[in-house]
């Protein structure tokens, strides 16, 4: 199975004539003019972006994904995207479909709006309770692997199948090649998410044999990503871009600062809270979304400056005992599934950095950077492990990788992290 997924995830063809038959395909459809108009527009500016890029209007995967993380788009089915962005996805979905497959398929975040069989729903609802009753997972990870068995159901939906009694290794291998146009780490997500799913059917009974056994197994090595990290005077960059002065640009600043000093994942920043703030102690403690497992930092003096600015004159009056709300009413807390891209994209851009193409350019790569900023200083693998809040020391291996040499200093200074 892992060959034939290798074979589709690279594509060779001609943009150009790609984009001639693409077009064709549609007005088969029955796309009016305007909407094939459309496509083609977005299409030309991938065509141009790939000549740039490659020298060449030669189609692959990995160039999509590439012309998409330019766009500041992601491939996950729900991200924090304006409309343009999300127009741009699927019409890039639908050239790679057809690439693929030599027809266009309606996305899953389309066949979604179907609604599912009793079966498959009380399925479903019943895989939810059981993972929040056994404290399998954080809350984050299991609305995570439930879109993506969502995704999965609506598939054996578009194909007539009602039942989860009725699924077969066929399907199955059939669902997992539908997802070659994705990225190997987000299949392999997938099917790590179908496989508990199925796990949990046989365990309970609604499934007679095992289908977790015939799951088709994707294999991505723990370290096969070098970790995106930033330069010394494009974090520098960052920073001085936010306008301070705005009540969003107060709050941008101090999210943008707990990412670039101390390296906290998104999920933490969201989820911060009043009672994790101890000024007299100058400490932040919190209970990892992704772990569960407690970690402490620094409040330092330059973090908590812009946290009381923040609190001050730029959050809006709330009962609510999240740090960070939203800008405009109403005004909640971010949703569990908000990855703040737009606020890294926002000063990146005004800050005119350009990142490599390859490069992921999410909040995630200020954690990368802190982290290789501590191990280009001299910082044990173990004290690093422990500022970033690893369970496991393997995780931290993989800033080895990097070529610290060549790294420049960021916005952090280790005396700052280690000693405090």
């Amino acid at each position: 199975m892992n060959s034939i997924l290798v074979s589709k995830l690279k594509c060779f063809k001609r943009v150009s004539s790609l984009i001639a038959s693409a077009a064709k395909h549609l007005e088969s459809l029955g796309y009016r003019q305007g909407t094939i108009g459309n496509y083609q527009y977005i299409w030309k500016e991938f065509a141009q972006f790939a000549q740039k890029n490659s020298g060449e209007e030669t189609f692959s995967t990995d160039l999509v994904f590439q012309f998409l993380d330019s766009c500041g788009i992601s491939d996950k089915v729900e991200t924090n995207m304006t409309l343009r962005q999300r127009h741009i996805r699927n019409v890039m979905h639908a050239l790679t479909d057809f690439a693929l497959h030599g027809c266009i398929q309606r996305r899953s975040h389309v066949v979604a709006k179907t609604r599912l069989s009793d079966n498959m729903e009380e399925a479903l609802s019943g895989y939810e309770h059981f993972c929040s009753e056994q404290l399998w997972s954080p809350l984050g990870t299991i609305r995570s692997r439930n879109r993506d068995i969502t995704r999965f159901l609506h598939y054996l939906n578009s194909h007539g199948i009602a039942s989860v009694k009725e699924i077969q290794a066929s399907i199955l291998s059939r669902f997992v090649t539908s997802c070659a146009h994705l990225k190997p780490a987000t299949i392999a997500h997938l099917v790590s998410s179908i496989r508990s799913f199925l796990r949990y059917l046989y365990m309970t009974g609604g499934i007679s044999i095992n289908m977790a056994e015939y799951v088709p197994k994707i294999r991505i090595r723990s370290d096969a990503h070098i970790p995106s990290v930033w330069k010394s005077d494009e974090v520098d960059a960052l920073l001085p871009a936010v306008d301070r002065s705005s009540p969003c640009g107060k709050r941008d600043y101090a999210i943008l600062l707990l990412a670039v000093r101390l390296g906290m994942r998104v999920s933490d920043i969201r989820n911060l809270r009043f009672e994790n703030l101890l000024w007299g102690q100058a400490r932040i403690e919190i209970n990892q979304a992704k772990s569960s497992e407690p970690l402490a930092l620094p409040l330092t003096e330059k973090i908590g400056n812009a946290l009381i600015d923040y609190l001050r004159y730029g959050r809006p009056a709330s009962q609510l005992r999240e740090v960070f709300l939203k800008a405009n009413a109403p005004f909640m807390p971010f949703s569990y599934n908000n990855n703040l891209h737009y606020i890294i994209t926002r000063y990146r851009r005004r800050a005119a950095i350009k990142l490599p193409a390859q490069n992921r350019k999410g909040m995630h790569s200020l954690r990368h950077t802190m982290a290789s900023r501590l191990l280009e200083a001299g910082v044990p693998l173990e004290t690093i492990s422990g500022i970033m809040g690893h369970i496991s020391m393997d995780t931290t291996r993989i800033y080895t990788k990097i070529n610290v040499e060549a790294l420049q200093s960021v916005a952090i200074d280790p005396e700052e992290v280690t000693h405090a």
